[in-house]
Order: structure tokens, then C-alpha cells, then sequence
């Protein structure tokens, strides 16, 4: 497996012998630094320990080349090795932030970003995050960054969008690491570092996303580290945030910090006085801190207790309204049942009727179309016989003037003619009298002569042709003169016998016009009582849909009725869990009145008890022996006064110390009293 963090070589690590030399040395320091001594030796120990199993560990890995084993001594030697990684984390966790506590106070300044311890912390919190992160894929690689997991504090809490923002404005950050150290940053200056981790341990369903089964945060020390880091919140930091830096740190444990030591006595006791504040500070803090969740449990009980009634409330409402709109189902049902029938039966009623004037009104439609279809046959002959008549007229008009027009063509071909003749008739005397002084002038002319000769008698023939023609023209005439008063007789006749037939069609047409408004009377009559049938069946239709709609309206009420007692079981469920809620909620308020009285308990014993010097005491407090070269003194851890090795022979684990101290008997019944009464 793969840790997060550098490992320094061998050379750079203490062995346990030179600590335990060093601690032989070094008998005379003060009490106030031996449990940091003792952490940082613990951790000193512990490195080296999970140095050499990762050494051992390499051949499971590949590191190096070693016959594979079963996999079940696989899977334990890599949880042995995740339960060492984590119990170093802590270790180094707790002391990074004891001396950074310690160093704060003793400065009694705001810390810069290049302050050591402040740095070492950070780097040590960055392992913490890192331990057990899964490894993402992507097109460009692999990315393994804690970044992830801190963003989802924007969702779970909107207090933290400003920090996230101002992370994602900053443009010298390029990497997710930087980010998510920019983001450590901006949370530890609002000293609100341990309430976002707190609401990411929270919600552990989600980190699972990022984080192995087996790392710190999904474990108990990640609550152990998140509990630590409440005592920050005495510490004011104004840090810088470079991108470059943030982006190129290497995260490298310095283990110098936690092993250095004082020289002065009077540094000792200062050291002891600042220790006892810093306890102080932390003690307070962690009241503070129960004295707030013990008044946002309070605060939600109370807010559970109003809903809780408010949702009885609601409860006697909705099943009140449930009742009432039962009794309004039930009487609904009856009323549709009624209507119902009376519906049924008016629908049968009007079926019957309506058949048997839908039957009468057939019939009569079947014979007034039939007489209306024979007269309209008989007015289309007439028509038919009119028109005919009316062509056969113009036709004979159009002869007639067809014949005028032919009569004034040929009076006009006659009179051309004649004039024509006439013309002719003084051509001829003019050329006989040419002829004859022609005759008389040249012999020569004779050929002349003949032709012309010629001419005349071609002229001649053309005269008599016009003669004939001329009077076969009066023939035809004569012929057309008949013809015209032939016509005229016909067209008198014809006008005759027109006037007689307009008179019948017209008295046909007066008595079919007779016949056709009483028929359009009888039209209107059924016309008014197939309209009154319309208006009762859309009466009837409508009371139909009425009454559709009131089944609809019905269907509604019962999927109502489903969803509110849906609603019911729903909010009964909800009662039941909220129930639930308050008990937990109670236990929750008991354990923590019973932290706060070992709290009170603590802050008593810190202000009441007094720490007895060696000179001060002679005699052991219970037995009352003298102190001697074989009875030597030992301090109650408990309460600070001194006895003998009879007296204090008991160890137990008290709030302010890491490890099971001496305690004197008295001081150890009640403990074991106290511990008792909190366990029941």
C-alpha cells in the first residue's frame, strides 16, 4: 500500500534506545511537558514500528520480489498496517496541535503563514486527509487530491460558499492541492475548521465516494481529530495566500519541533504556567462547544415538539375532513343513484318518443319529396319546352333579317350594274367613233382594230352574262319575297300558339306556386318540431354530462380520499420516527448533561485542587506515616495531594491526561463511582 507521505531515511529517525538514554538523562524536566514528551516519543515509536512493517508489507505490494502467500494474511497484515498508519496520525495530529496551542499563546499574537508550528500543522492535516483516498482516472491521468471531499462542505453547508468562491477566484492556484490548502487556510482564519469536518464526518455515505473503507475519516479517529481541532478556535491566524507556494510545497513531517526542549528553569515554569492555561483554554472551549450543541439540541427539540403538535394538529383536521367528506361521499352516491334512475327512465321515455316521431316524420318526408320531385320534373319539361321556343324564334328573326339584309345587297349589285352598263354603253360610241378616225388615219392600225374588235365582243358576251345574271337575281327575289311571307305567316301562327301555351304554363305555375307555399308551410311546421326534438335531446345530453361530470367529480372525491388517507399513514409514519427522534434526542441530552457534569467535575478539581510541593508534605494524607527513604511520596493525579505507595497504588484514565496515572483510593472510588452511575 501506498502512504501519503514521505518516509525519512533511518539515519534522520531516533532509535528507541537513545530515547530511552535521553530519558534517563533527562530526569529533571518539567512536569508540564512530560505527556508531550510521552506523545512524541509514542509517535516517535509508532513511525519507526510502521517504518519496518512497510518494509516487511513491501513484498505484498511488489516492491520487492517474494513468493505470494494466502490471502488472508494478506488482508490482515494490510488492516494491521491501516490501523498503525492511523493510530500515527492521531498521534502526530494531537502534538501538532498541542504545541501549536502552546507556541500561539506564548507569543500572544496573531501568526503569519510562515510561522513553523503553524506550518507543520497543515502539513500533518494534509496526511490526515490524504490517508486512504481513492484514486481517480481520467483522459489526462491519475488524480488522487483531498479537494474533492472539501467541496462537498459547500453543499451540506451554505456558510462555506464564500470560502469555495474565493478559492475558485484565486488565478495563481493551478493545481487541486493548492486549493484545497487554500481552502484549510480561509477555514482556520474564520475558526470554523472543525464544524466543516464535522459536517463532513456527518455524512460519511458521501465520502465513501472518496475515501477507502479503512481511512482515517471513515474511522473513529477521524471524530478524535475533529474534537482536537475545537481547541484552535483560541488561535488568530492572518495567512497569505501565494498560489506558487501553495501549488510547490512538499509535505514533510519535521519531527525536530516535537523533540526539542528547555534549557531554563524559569522557561520551565512558564512553560508550566502556559501548559495550565492552555488546559484552561481548551477546557473552556470544549464547554463552549457542548454549551452550544446542548442549545441546538434544545432548540430542536423544541421545534420537533411544535410540529409534532402541529402535525396532531393536522392529524384531528385531516381525519375530521376525512369523516365529513365520507358522510359527503355517501350522500353523493345516494343522489347519483336517483338521478340516476330518473335519467334512465326520461332517457327511455324520449328514445320511444323520438322513435316514433323520427318514424311519422320519415313517412311524411318520403311522400312530400316524392311530390316534390314530380313537380320539379314537370316545371324542367316546361322550361325545357320554353326555351325551345324562345331559339326557334330568334332563329326565325335572325332569317328574316339575314333575308332584309341579302335584299338591300342585291338592290345595291343591281344598281351598280346598270350604272356599270351605262359606262360601258358611252365606251362603245367612243370607241366606234375612235375606230373611225382611226380607220381613216393608218392602214397599220387594223391589227388594233381587231383586237379591240376583239375586246367588244368580249365585253358583249360580258354584257349578256350580266343580263342573265341579272335576271336571275330577280328570280331569287322574287323567290325571297315569297319565302319572307311565308315565315311571317308561320311566325304569326307560331306567336298564336305561344300565347296560348305562356297562358296554361302560367296558370300551371300559379297553381304549383299554391302547391309550394303549402308545402313550405308544412317545411316550416316540421321543420319547428324536428328543432323542439333537437333542444330536448341537447337538454338531455346536457343533463347527461352533468351527470358525467358529477361521476367524474365523484372519482375525484374517492382518489382524494386514497391520497389523504395515503397522507395519514404518511404523517403517522412521520410521528412514529419523530417519536423515535425525541428519545434519541433525549439520550443524545443525557449523555451530554453527563459530559458536562465530568466537565464541571474537571473545571472544580482544576480550580479547587492545589498541586502540594514535595517540602510541604511530611506524613501520607490517609494512613498518616512518616515519609521516609523506603515510604518515598507520590502525587494524586486526581486531586494534588501526596501519599504513600500503599495509598496510591491504584491507576485509572482522568480527562487531562493521555495514559492511566496514579490515583489515590479515595479519589479512586469516586471515579469508579462516577463512571458507574454514567454507564447505567
Amino acid at each position: 500500500i501506498k502512504e501519503d507521505f514521505e518516509i525519512i531515511d533511518k539515519k534522520q529517525i531516533p532509535s528507541t534506545t537513545e530515547l530511552k538514554s535521553e530519558e534517563k538523562e533527562k530526569t529533571e524536566e518539567a512536569r508540564w511537558s512530560a505527556p508531550i514528551l510521552s506523545l512524541a516519543r509514542k509517535a516517535s515509536e509508532n513511525f519507526v514500528l510502521s517504518y519496518g512493517n512497510a518494509l516487511k508489507s513491501a513484498p505484498l505490494v511488489g516492491l520487492i520480489s517474494k513468493p505470494v502467500s494466502n490471502d488472508s494474511t494478506a488482508k490482515t497484515s494490510v488492516r494491521y498496517h491501516a490501523m498503525e498508519e492511523r493510530a500515527n496520525l492521531m498521534n502526530m495530529m494531537k502534538l501538532s496541535i498541542k504545541i501549536l496551542i502552546q507556541s500561539a499563546l506564548s507569543l500572544g499574537r496573531t501568526l503569519d503563514s510562515d510561522f513553523p508550528p503553524l506550518q507543520q500543522f497543515f502539513v500533518v492535516l494534509e496526511h490526515c486527509l490524504k490517508h486512504g483516498l481513492k484514486v481517480k482516472k481520467t483522459f489526462i491521468g491519475q488524480n488522487k487530491s483531498f479537494f474533492g471531499p472539501l467541496e462537498l462542505v459547500e453543499k451540506l453547508c451554505p456558510e462555506a460558499s464564500d470560502i469555495a468562491t474565493s478559492v475558485k477566484n484565486l488565478p495563481e492556484l493551478k493545481t487541486a492541492v493548492g486549493r484545497g490548502r487554500a481552502w484549510l487556510y480561509l477555514a482556520l482564519m474564520q475558526k470554523k475548521l472543525a464544524d466543516y469536518l464535522k459536517v463532513l464526518l456527518d455524512h460519511k455515505h458521501l465520502l465513501s465516494e472518496f475515501y477507502e473503507p479503512d481511512a482515517l475519516m471513515m474511522e473513529e479517529e477521524g471524530a478524535v481529530i475533529v474534537g482536537l481541532l475545537v481547541g484552535l478556535n483560541v488561535i488568530d491566524a492572518n495567512l497569505c495566500l501565494k498560489g506558487e507556494d501553495l501549488d510547490s510545497q512538499v509535505g514533510v513531517i519535521d519531527f525536530s519541533l516535537y523533540l526539542k526542549e528547555t534549557q531554563d528553569s524559569d522557561g520551565k515554569q512558564d512553560g508550566g504556567i502556559t501548559a495550565v492555561l492552555d488546559q484552561k483554554h481548551y477546557v473552556e472551549e470544549l464547554n463552549r462547544h457542548l454549551s452550544c450543541t446542548v442549545a441546538d439540541l434544545q432548540n430542536k427539540i423544541d421545534c420537533l415538539e411544535k410540529t409534532n403538535s402541529k402535525l396532531q394538529e393536522e392529524l384531528a383536521a385531516a381525519t375530521d375532513r376525512i369523516g365529513s367528506l365520507q358522510e359527503e361521499q355517501q350522500q353523493l352516491k345516494q343522489q347519483n343513484e336517483l338521478i340516476r334512475e330518473r335519467s334512465e327512465k326520461s332517457v327511455e321515455v324520449t328514445k320511444e318518443d323520438t322513435k316514433v316521431e323520427l318514424d311519422t316524420y320519415k313517412q311524411s318526408r318520403q311522400g312530400l319529396d316524392e311530390m316534390y320531385s314530380d313537380v320539379w320534373k314537370q316545371l324542367k319539361e316546361e322550361k325545357k319546352i320554353r326555351l325551345e321556343l324562345e331559339k326557334e324564334l330568334e332563329l326565325q328573326i335572325g332569317m328574316k333579317t339575314e333575308m332584309e339584309i341579302a335584299m338591300k345587297l342585291l338592290e345595291k349589285d343591281t344598281h351598280e350594274k346598270q350604272d356599270t352598263l351605262v359606262a360601258l354603253r358611252q365606251q362603245l360610241e367612243e370607241v366606234k367613233a375612235i375606230n373611225l378616225q382611226m380607220f381613216h388615219k393608218s392602214q397599220n392600225a387594223e391589227c388594233s382594230l381587231q383586237q379591240k374588235t376583239e375586246a367588244i365582243s368580249s365585253f358583249e358576251e360580258k354584257t349578256n352574262e350580266m343580263v342573265s345574271s341579272m335576271k336571275q337575281m330577280e328570280e331569287r327575289l322574287q323567290h325571297a319575297e315569297r319565302a319572307r311571307q311565308a315565315a311571317e305567316e308561320r311566325c304569326n301562327k307560331m306567336k298564336q300558339e305561344l300565347a296560348g301555351r305562356l297562358d296554361t304554363c302560367r296558370q300551371q305555375i300559379s297553381q304549383l306556386d299554391s302547391k309550394c307555399s303549402t308545402l313550405e308551410k308544412e317545411l316550416k311546421s316540421e321543420k319547428e318540431q324536428r328543432q323542439t326534438l333537437q333542444r330536448e335531446l341537447h337538454q338531455e345530453k346536457d343533463a347527461t354530462a352533468l351527470l358525467k361530470t358529477e361521476l367524474q367529480q365523484m372519482e375525484g372525491l374517492k382518489k382524494e380520499l386514497r391520497k389523504l388517507q395515503d397522507e395519514k399513514q404518511q404523517l403517522e409514519k412521520v410521528c412514529e420516527e419523530q417519536e423515535q427522534a425525541l428519545q434519541e434526542m433525549g439520550l443524545h441530552l443525557s449523555q451530554s448533561k453527563l459530559k458536562m457534569e465530568d466537565i464541571k467535575e474537571v473545571n472544580k478539581a482544576l480550580k479547587g485542587h492545589t498541586w502540594l510541593k514535595d517540602d510541604e508534605a511530611t506524613r501520607c494524607k490517609q494512613c498518616d506515616k512518616e515519609f521516609s527513604i523506603s515510604r518515598r511520596k507520590h502525587h494524586c493525579r486526581n486531586c494534588g495531594d501526596i501519599f504513600c505507595n500503599t495509598c496510591s497504588s491504584n491507576e485509572l484514565a482522568l480527562p487531562s491526561y493521555p495514559k492511566p496515572v496514579r490515583v489515590c483510593d479515595t479519589c479512586h472510588t469516586l471515579l469508579l463511582q462516577r463512571c458507574s452511575s454514567n454507564s447505567s
